[in-house]
């Protein structure tokens, strides 16, 4: 970008409104506050002509791994390569550090040449809940505030990943419904506030009859609400959501860098994403 009259600069608190401008043009339905949510829990890189915001990607801490999110850039100045350019500052910036990112089939050429490879695919869900009955399976309730931590770790264990940060926000804006077991959390459902109604994310559960009970734990207390879910492919939760009428409606496919995937050390798996920025 030598001879470009762009300027690239820390992603900042600044920022915000015009990152909001961009994300709006390309139809995407983030609002205000959850760009505010992901650059609390990292930081980025934006591209500027003059003080217009024309591109952006973020990078958000997960413990030890990374997440590259937010790559937009303005309709009218694609092809210049301002996308390259942000993906290689945020590659350079988490260094050695597992890092991952969902992709659309767009970006993925851009990525395969930074070294992603792919890992699955997300399937994502969304509509408006109709009358769904709530849960018959015993031990699902909303959680308790003593749950935050036992939450954390059974995450922990699933994904590989001290999202502990992400919870505590998700905590302060959103609920969570858990699976006990024989006194333990033995799954858990969060929602939140997101975009044009609510996302429920992350789902970690055992079995996709646990992952869809706890989906039906905050859907039946939603009837009328627009909610979003985020799903893999491996879990076998997406059909049970067309069921629910949270239909498919798209997806992306999901990428890393560096690191293997790794083990679980429950028999948990992630069943829903917190979101496709967030894993």
């Amino acid at each position: 970008m030598s001879n470009s009259p762009h300027r690239v600069t820390a992603f900042l608190p600044e920022h915000l409104d015009g990152a909001l401008a961009l994300s709006r043009a390309a139809g995407w339905p983030h609002r205000r506050e959850d760009w505010a949510m992901l650059l609390a829990l990292g930081s980025g890189f934006a591209v500027l002509d003059g003080d217009r915001v024309v591109a952006t990607t973020l990078l958000t801490t997960l413990g030890d791994a990374r997440a590259i999110n937010m790559v937009i850039v303005d309709e009218s100045l694609r092809g210049q390569g301002l996308g390259r350019e942000l993906m290689s500052r945020a590659v350079a910036a988490a260094g050695d550090r597992d890092c991952r990112l969902v992709a659309t089939d767009a970006g993925l050429p851009l990525y395969r040449k930074l070294g992603f490879v792919e890992v699955g695919r997300i399937f994502r869900h969304g509509g408006i809940a109709g009358m769904i009955a709530a849960p018959t399976e015993p031990g699902i309730e909303p959680a308790g505030p003593d749950d935050l931590a036992a939450i954390v770790a059974l995450d922990h264990a699933a994904t590989g990943m001290d999202r502990t940060a992400m919870f505590a926000t998700i905590a302060e804006v959103g609920t969570f419904a858990v699976l006990r077991r024989g006194g333990a959390i033995r799954g858990f459902a969060a929602i939140r506030p997101f975009g044009r109604g609510e996302v429920i994310g992350p789902v970690v559960a055992e079995t996709a009859d646990d992952a869809e009970a706890l989906v039906a734990h905050h859907a039946a207390a939603r009837p009328g609400a627009y909610l979003r879910i985020d799903t893999t492919d491996a879990c076998g939760l997406s059909p049970r959501l067309d069921a629910l009428g949270l239909t498919r409606d798209g997806g992306g496919i999901s990428m890393r860098l560096g690191g293997a995937r790794p083990a679980s050390a429950t028999a948990a798996v992630t069943h829903a994403l917190a979101s496709q920025a967030l894993g």
